[in-house]
């Protein structure tokens, strides 16, 4: 996820500058193999879904690893539709089924310990809801009015960013999966964060879409 007409957040600008190569690589392989970029999206659904089922059975381990496969196919979707041909249909499956991957981790986490998850779970999906709403609803008008991003012209969608973007809200997954036991605090302080982004999100659609 980034910033409206403004390049990612600095964590997103250097994963993608780390990955960026090494996924061209395998996106080549895997386009000469025949495999479409929905293919790869709906693998990495299907790991970031047997993730949050190990992290739900108290797994945590066995869900970091599950997650970090999901991601790393959720990058490689994207490279295999650019050496291919992007689509509509494509873009919608990949961002409908991330955002279901994200707030199936943390349910994961409430339905494995639900007297201590439970409220910070649901805090922490309303939180989502609050980043998820603002960057859907401002793409979509974006898009009724024609809007482009020249900073993101591979994108499918053009959107607001905000201070918690992907890499970002993996990493929070990351630090619940090594330490279960902080799942509360760890959830409560990224909530935190998703209301900065909430707020930046309201006062820049607002300001982008008025004229």
């Amino acid at each position: 996820m980034t910033p409206h007409g403004a390049c990612c957040t600095v964590l997103d600008a250097a994963a993608l500058k780390l990955l960026r190569p090494a996924m061209v690589v395998v996106a080549r392989f895997l386009v000469a193999a025949g495999v479409g970029a929905n293919a790869v999206t709906v693998a990495g659904f299907a790991l970031g879904t047997a993730a949050a089922l190990a992290i739900a059975s108290g797994h945590p381990l066995w869900g970091l690893a599950l997650l970090l496969a999901s991601r790393l196919c959720d990058g490689l979707d994207g490279a295999v539709a650019r050496l291919t041909e992007p689509t509509d249909a494509g873009a919608f499956l990949d961002i409908t089924l991330d955002f279901v991957f994200y707030a199936s981790i943390p349910l994961a986490f409430a339905v494995a310990q639900p007297a201590a998850n439970a409220l910070p779970a649901a805090v922490l999906l309303a939180a989502f809801i609050g980043t998820g709403s603002t960057f859907l609803a401002f793409a979509a008008l974006a898009a009724k009015r024609g809007l482009a991003s020249a900073a993101l012209p591979g994108k499918g969608l053009y959107y607001l960013g905000g201070l918690t973007e992907a890499t970002e809200t993996i990493t929070c997954f990351v630090l619940m999966c090594l330490w279960p036991q902080h799942f509360a605090a760890l959830a409560y302080g990224f909530a935190a964060l998703c209301a900065v982004t909430i707020a930046t999100r309201l006062w820049g659609g607002w300001r982008a879409l008025r004229v």
